[in-house]
């Protein structure tokens, strides 16, 4: 493509970036890959290293977490792309463990609206409209193709075939539990959505299926177009006491096995799950990028990833979750089950009015005290009043507030020092509330 100079007013800083990528394209989420693909196209866009998609309904960043965790403990230098954020757009994307800087971000926003805008582009189509996440998606690909990486993770943000993400040819497919959530989007039932998540697969290259129910429409499309199919319980295992866990291929996979693991850093029992799924995608690369036994104990002891289950230290207990649709609800509410007594659970509460509001209210109603419900800074979001109207019994509803700060202080002002207090429902709660820095809140009751 011929370079092209960008007008004299064009954005200078990420967050004028950003918000032009807003108002480029008429909708939100447009599901398709012909405007994305053109627009890649006419960068060039390729990665020139190793790469690791990954797909799912629950648990694709923490899968995304312990991958970075293990390469990066075995020496490469990594990328990984996830998406949505919790406070600030630089945590989509990471090179080597660390948020890469705003200002490093710029030049591939300039490449990605030269290459949109088209002038003097080879296809002769013109200016092709690109929506929010496909314009920062482009551009973030390119930043970590011009990185000098080793390994590069990528995150698929919704489905899987039509996800601007599935430009990129991955060299290995991984495939995370599958539940009902986007289903205006995806399909109504697990079979409609297992196709979207397939449509990451490459033939011939493996594919990790992680969900040990995986629907009969990812298997099918695995066989249709011949990808190497590494399948949880069958392919690979693991198993594990309350002290430890192993994990071993089939012999057919070479046998390979690691015992006496600790526990993934990561709480709850669902990552035992996720991260034999990662030990099978690092098994399946070996032969490009060896790992040793250790870097991958390094690795899945050291991980981090915020709002998965995050205990926040002080008193009252504070738990930070994205659990947003009922199926990571449920690995919700056994986690809170297993931490043992506390008097009074408080629990501050934001959702999107398109998720399945009373099967995830259901599931943890019976665990929850006293609910503090709040507005959320999206048109998609319930409002508090409208979840108010859902509410099961036989909690309390103790505050409809305009915003998760407000809502955690009202939480925090009347819990005791024994209670705990869980926040849930969607990215936009926890990261409202680590947007303020309101944790720190939770720390009345500490003695010093």
């Amino acid at each position: 493509m011929q370079a092209i100079e960008l007008p004299p007013n064009h954005p200078s800083t990420l967050a004028d970036w950003l918000a032009h990528c807003e108002r480029l394209h008429p909708q939100t989420i447009d599901m398709g890959l012909e405007r994305v693909a053109r627009v890649a196209q006419r960068m060039a866009l390729s990665m020139p290293c190793p790469v690791i998609t990954v797909a799912g309904t629950n648990g694709k960043g923490s899968t995304c977490a312990m991958l970075e965790a293990v390469y990066t403990q075995s020496g490469y230098r990594t990328g990984v792309y996830t998406s949505p954020h919790l406070v600030h757009f630089e945590e989509r994307c990471r090179v080597e463990g660390q948020l890469v800087d705003a200002a490093d971000l710029l030049p591939g926003f300039a490449e990605v609206e030269v290459a949109r805008v088209g002038a003097g582009a080879p296809d002769g189509q013109g200016e092709i409209s690109l929506t929010y996440f496909e314009f920062t998606t482009l551009a973030i690909l390119r930043t970590l193709s011009r990185r000098g990486l080793d390994v590069v993770i990528l995150e698929i943000g919704l489905g899987g075939r039509l996800d601007a993400v599935n430009v990129i040819d991955p060299d290995v497919s991984v495939i995370t539990c599958i539940a009902l959530d986007h289903m205006a989007l995806l399909g109504p039932d697990r079979e409609s959505i297992g196709r979207e998540k397939a449509g990451i697969m490459r033939t011939g290259r493996p594919v990790i299926v992680s969900d040990p129910m995986p629907p009969q429409s990812v298997l099918d499309r695995a066989l249709e177009i011949d990808a190497d199919l590494w399948r949880i319980g069958l392919d690979f295992h693991f198993a594990g006491d309350k002290q430890q866990w192993g994990w071993a291929t089939h012999p057919k996979r070479g046998g390979r096995r690691y015992s006496g693991l600790a526990y993934p850093a990561l709480r709850g029992a669902n990552q035992l799950v996720n991260a034999a799924g990662v030990l099978a995608a690092v098994e399946a690369l070996r032969s490009r990028l060896p790992v040793t036994a250790q870097a991958v104990r390094n690795g899945l002891a050291l991980v981090e990833l915020p709002g998965r289950f995050q205990i926040v230290p002080g008193t009252p207990t504070l738990v930070l979750d994205v659990a947003h649709n009922p199926h990571s609800v449920a690995a919700l509410t056994e986690n809170l089950d297993a931490m043992g007594y506390h008097p009074t659970t408080h629990a501050v509460f934001g959702a999107m009015a398109d998720k399945d509001l009373r099967a995830m209210l259901e599931r943890i109603a019976p665990l929850i005290q006293r609910w503090h419900l709040c507005d959320l800074p999206t048109e998609r979001a319930a409002r508090a009043h409208d979840l108010a109207a859902q509410m099961p019994g036989p909690g309390v509803v103790a505050g409809q507030h305009a915003d998760p700060a407000q809502a955690l202080r009202a939480a925090v002002a009347e819990a005791d020092p024994a209670d705990r207090i869980v926040v849930f429902g969607s990215f936009f709660t926890v990261g409202g509330v680590l947007h303020n820095g309101v944790p720190r809140l939770a720390a009345k009751h500490v003695v010093s």
